[in-house]
């Protein structure tokens, strides 16, 4: 190997922001509990679970990845089967791509995450958005998606293949209505995909009380999983061709080329399913929400204002913080993230001062306190 070659950076590589306290919305479902630190330092050499594969993932019976995809996962999410992906994106793509044909139109949510439109994209499809409503709300009307129906069946002489719904949306944590939008999808005979990256793992969830025939989520993002990966369900409806096989292998499904998560990815999943169950209970979920609701209620005490759905019914929230824009202007933009960083509170992007995102999911009473107090001292000393 040359000489030239730093070697010392390739070795372990430390993340350099203690994170007493997280509010990343990306993180705060996925931290892993510690059934799944210990399942990744068991299972992480490579494809590991691929020692006692016989040529079906699904399949292997020991260690019980199949009585967790076949059994519990199904149950748990409320569908006829369920699979593991490499993530949500993973999942969308996967049902898209074996349900639509090249051309297909898809309706969408307006506020639909990139992921969906990118998978679309990839399965060479076109999109049409419904719009959200204006800013404060920026909700999504169900009727919306009947009008989306009629103009693409107007201008095309058939309706689209699918229909797709954020629930919730990752920038406000608007949980739009999901059974109102199924019925008028299906009023159309159009088929309904259900993106809960950030509800399946957080909170009660069931795709047939949704009314949904397909659903995509996300294992590191709200299921306290190694990431990355993710989950798909499906009706037994469609099931045939999102869970069709090669025949080229008869072992091996197309739309997952073969094998999806394995090794460290799936075995963190599972050793925090028991945990992951018991938080989605409803009385769990509604502690989470009184959380929120009072976070959100100190932070607009202090002039800043929480966009989205009011009440709040998620743990994800934006707000615009004018309050730490001004203070920008005569400190600078980065001057936030480093006071936080001081107190060991991760999750706030670098250099937002104007507005941010945050989740309040697993912090805790306690700790959501010790984020006001640090807002509180920060805004009095710089306004001092």
């Amino acid at each position: 190997m040359s000489k030239d070659i730093p070697l010392q950076k390739y070795g372990f590589v430390k993340r350099d922001t203690p994170r007493k306290i997280n509010l990343d919305p990306l993180q705060t479902g996925g931290i892993l509990t510690p059934e799944a630190n210990q399942a990744l330092m068991e299972w992480g050499d490579g494809y590991s679970v691929c020692d006692y594969c016989a040529g079906i993932l699904d399949e292997i019976k020991t260690p019980p990845i199949f009585d967790f995809i076949h059994k519990a996962l199904p149950e748990f999410l409320g569908c006829d089967q369920a699979r593991v992906t490499n993530g949500a994106r993973e999942a969308k793509f996967a049902i898209m791509h074996s349900i639509c044909k090249e051309g297909d139109w898809v309706v969408m949510d307006g506020n639909a995450h990139y992921s969906s439109l990118v998978a679309a994209e990839r399965s060479r499809l076109n999109v049409k958005l419904v719009e959200k409503t204006p800013s404060p709300e920026y909700r999504i009307d169900p009727e919306g998606y009947g009008k989306a129906i009629e103009e693409i069946k107007e201008s095309t002489g058939n309706v689209p293949s699918m229909a797709l719904v954020t629930y919730p949306d990752g920038s406000y944590g608007n949980l739009p209505d999901v059974k109102a939008i199924s019925r008028i999808v299906h009023s159309y005979g159009v088929p309904l995909l259900v993106n809960g990256a950030y509800a399946i793992g957080r909170m009660p969830f069931n795709a047939k009380d949704l009314g949904a025939d397909f659903i995509a989520g996300s294992g590191h993002k709200s299921m306290a999983s190694c990431g990355p990966i993710g989950v798909l369900g499906v009706s037994n409806e469609y099931a045939p061709k999102v869970l069709e096989r090669s025949k080229f292998n008869k072992n091996k499904e197309i739309e997952s080329l073969g094998c999806t998560a394995r090794g460290a990815t799936i075995m963190t999943m599972i050793a925090s399913f028991p945990s992951v169950y018991e938080r989605t209970k409803p009385e769990n979920w509604q502690k989470e929400i009184e959380n929120a609701r009072w976070f959100s209620s100190e932070l607009e005490n202090m002039g800043m204002r929480q966009l989205g759905d009011r009440p709040h019914n998620h743990d994800l929230m934006f707000f615009e913080t004018p309050v730490f824009y001004e203070i920008s202007k005569k400190a600078d933009r980065y001057f936030l993230y480093r006071e936080l960083k001081s107190r060991s509170i991760h999750g706030i992007k670098p250099g937002l001062t104007k507005f941010f995102k945050l989740s309040t999911f697993g912090v805790g009473r306690e700790n959501l306190g010790m984020v006001v107090d640090a807002f509180k001292e920060i805004i009095q000393k710089y306004e001092a």
